[in-house]
C-alpha cells in the first residue's frame, strides 16, 4: 500500500479593525474608565469574558462590539449608544 502525503499551508490574516471599529472601541474604553470600571468589571456587567473585553481593546485581535453590545454597554455606562458613534462618517 502506498502512502499519500498532502502538504498545505495555512495562512493567517492580520487582525484588522476598521476605523469606525477603533473609534467605537476607544469611546467605550473612555466611558469605562470615566466610570472607574476595570475590564473585568465591564465583562461581568456585560455577561462576557474578561478575555473578550481584552481582545476588543487590543489592536492584535479583530474582536469588536456589535450593536447589541453597544446597547447593553450604554445601559451599563449610563449613556446613549450614540455616544459611542462618530458624529460624521469616517
Amino acid at each position: 500500500m502506498e502512502a499519500i502525503f498532502v502538504s498545505f499551508t495555512i495562512t493567517y490574516r492580520q487582525a484588522v479593525k476598521t476605523k469606525v471599529d477603533n473609534y467605537v472601541i476607544e469611546k467605550v474604553k473612555e466611558k469605562r474608565l470615566e466610570n472607574n470600571l476595570s475590564q473585568a468589571d465591564l465583562a461581568y456587567e456585560l455577561g462576557m469574558s474578561v478575555g473578550f473585553i481584552g481582545k476588543v481593546e487590543s489592536r492584535k485581535y479583530s474582536s469588536h462590539y456589535n450593536v447589541k453590545h453597544l446597547n447593553d454597554l450604554a445601559k451599563i455606562l449610563k449613556c446613549s449608544p450614540q455616544d459611542f458613534l462618530p458624529k460624521k462618517p469616517i
